[in-house]
């Protein structure tokens, strides 16, 4: 055989030899030097070494996708569909995890913020989505078997979007901007980007789909002359968020060329879902409002009160959910908890995602647990505290602070727990990567899986008697959410500090983007 040839496969196999010992380490705990690596892997964790990271689980780097004078919209990325999970990425901490609970979680979590009175303008994508409202009030139009049904939505409602349904979004809230949180099932995308957008209506920009196809082909579906097509396709240059006032929909040649019959000059009587006149409050039943203007564009039916499908068959869309005005699963002095699976909102099959929500007094801590069937992923929509993550072999993953706005992630089976600020409560949301009920196995407390086995068996684990095992394992008395010790700031073996942000400090997701 060639000498070279030779050479390189003896190079390969050293490499693959390397690469599979490093690995290994990874998961079964091997440090090298003992005390010495784990010390130098805990203050990167910690913020050691300029305190350019946070923590290997705290999601803070976010693509910006939109971005008008009328909104904007920011998309953070799953770690896992960025190779995080693989021994040969360039993350050498998530390596250690050996691939352990990131079989599921192809999701992106996405962020939109609309200023008041905007439209965000119709489309549909090649993802499924589930949108929770933060901050303000939506009117969300969408074609739901072939018909448009829009429905309102205020703080806390959630809603379904299946993938392929072109959709819209007005901010009716007055003089207040929204913020929506949404997750983005990655799983059906057709690219490598966090969703692809397929504008409806649009025009320069963004360009409208209908823009590709022949302009004979367009005048002929239109049943419009080729000059009509110009005056409308090409017009809408301010992007996929707009303003709808007035102003703009004077000086905008698409609706002169149509009519005059727009949001623009009705005010909503949100005891229905028709539009009234200012000035005559009589109901508008006119031929180009936002809802018949997408009815024409898409061939469905314009029916709109009682809703049929083009079959003449009527359609009943879900309703949207509010975690806010349902009652919490647990709840005891120091927080309460709400897990929506299928079972409370049948939607969420659909896309085989779970919502959370959690509330922790000032101090509490939502005790260490793990999910046994989904990855979870969080936002904390107010206050701060800290999250601490364990990987498989016993050892600190994560230990850092929150503040309002941060990302965060845990996959599936890791150990984790919750811990709220002295200085206030902690509320926190957030999807799991499956629509079953998750069934979290807590690991200490009053309920927890240490409780539950409590016995000989597991005292001969612990290398120690029973009776001195149940003193330490029946010492807590509360459930799923206790009181928390008081926090204190340690210092590393180096003599440094935690790098933390000030307390309350949020994540630069949440600030003024528009």
């Amino acid at each position: 055989m060639d000498r070279r040839v030779m050479t390189m496969l003896l190079l390969l196999m050293t490499v693959t030899m390397m690469v599979s010992s490093w690995c290994v380490m990874g998961v079964t705990g091997y440090y090298r030097g003992g005390e010495e690596e784990e010390e130098e892997w805990g203050e990167e964790e910690r913020g050691g070494g300029g305190g350019e990271r946070k923590g290997v689980f705290v999601l803070d780097k976010w693509e910006e996708v939109v971005r008008t004078d009328a909104g904007v919209v920011r998309v953070v990325t799953s770690p896992l569909l960025r190779g995080f999970h693989s021994c040969s990425g360039s993350d050498s901490d998530l390596g250690r995890l050996g691939g352990v609970g990131v079989r599921h979680g192809l999701m992106h979590i996405g962020f939109i913020f609309m200023e008041p009175n905007t439209l965000f303008v119709p489309q549909y994508l090649d993802s499924s989505l589930i949108l929770f409202v933060r901050k303000g009030e939506v009117k969300v139009g969408w074609i739901h078997e072939d018909a448009l049904v829009e429905k309102q939505l205020k703080m806390g409602d959630i809603i379904h979007i299946h993938a392929g349904s072109t959709f819209y979004m007005v901010n009716t809230g007055k003089g207040q901007r929204l913020q929506i949180i949404c997750s983005i099932d990655a799983s059906e995308s057709i690219g490598l980007s966090p969703y692809q957008a397929f504008y409806v209506g649009g025009g320069a920009y963004p360009r409208s789909v209908l823009t590709g196809f022949d302009p004979a082909t367009l005048a002929t579906a239109f049943n419009v002359t080729e000059k009509e097509l110009y005056t409308f396709l090409g017009a809408q240059t301010r992007g996929p968020i707009v303003y709808i006032n007035s102003e703009v929909a004077e000086r905008t040649p698409w609706w002169t060329s149509i009519g005059r019959g727009l949001v623009n000059t009705k005010t909503r009587d949100d005891s229905s879902d028709r539009y009234v006149s200012e000035e005559n409050d009589e109901v508008d039943n006119g031929p180009w409002t936002w809802r018949k203007l997408l009815n024409k564009m898409l061939g469905v039916s314009s029916d709109n009160e009682d809703r049929r499908n083009k079959k003449g068959k009527p359609v009943q869309a879900p309703d949207p959910y509010n975690l806010y005005d349902r009652d919490p699963d647990y709840r005891n002095n120091y927080g309460w908890t709400i897990a929506l699976d299928e079972h409370d909102y049948a939607p969420l099959k659909h896309s085989d995602i779970g919502i959370y929500l959690v509330n922790l007094t000032a101090g509490s801590m939502l005790t260490p647990h793990v999910n046994p069937r989904a990855t979870e992923y969080g936002i904390v929509l107010g206050g701060s505290g800290r999250i601490q993550v364990v990987y498989p072999n016993g050892s600190t993953a994560m230990n850092v602070k929150v503040a309002e706005g941060d990302l965060f992630w845990i996959p599936q089976f890791l150990p984790f727990c919750q811990i709220a600020s002295r200085s206030g409560p902690m509320e926190f949301f957030g999807f799991t990567t499956s629509a079953a009920r998750n069934r979290p196995q807590f690991l200490i407390g009053a309920s927890s899986v240490l409780r539950t086995m409590l016995g000989p068996e597991l005292a001969a684990a612990f290398g120690i008697s029973e009776a001195r095992l149940r003193d330490a394992v029946e010492a807590q008395r509360e459930a799923v959410i206790i009181p928390s010790w008081p926090e204190k700031r340690k210092k590393g073996r180096k003599g440094r500090r935690e790098e933390e942000r000030e307390e309350g400090e949020p994540s630069l997701i949440f600030k003024e983007v528009v």
